[in-house]
C-alpha cells in the first residue's frame, strides 16, 4: 500500500500525514493554521501572534494563510449555506 506523502500548499505550509493527522501546519513546525487563523479572526496583532508562536510563524507565512483561506473562502463558501434566503 503506497504511503500518502505530504503536500506542499504554499511557501510556508504544509500538510503532512505524519503531523497532526494530516491537517495544515506551519512547515517545520507543529502549528496548525486554524490556530493562528482563529487569533487573526479575534484581531490579535499580527506582531503578537509572531511573538506567541517565538518567532515560528512569520507575518510571511500568516498572510500566506489568510491568502490561502481567502481563496477557499470564494471557491467553497456556498458549500456551507445554512439555509436558502426566502425571495
Amino acid at each position: 500500500m503506497p504511503r500518502t506523502r505530504r503536500k506542499l500548499l504554499g511557501r510556508h505550509i504544509v500538510a503532512d500525514p505524519e503531523i497532526c493527522h494530516g491537517k495544515p501546519t506551519f512547515l517545520g513546525t507543529r502549528i496548525m493554521v486554524v490556530q493562528v487563523l482563529k487569533q487573526v479572526a479575534k484581531g490579535t496583532p499580527w506582531d503578537a501572534i509572531t511573538a506567541e508562536w517565538r518567532g515560528a510563524v512569520t507575518k510571511d507565512a500568516i498572510a500566506e494563510a489568510v491568502e490561502l483561506a481567502q481563496r477557499i473562502f470564494e471557491d467553497h463558501a456556498t458549500e456551507y449555506a445554512q439555509e436558502p434566503l426566502p425571495a
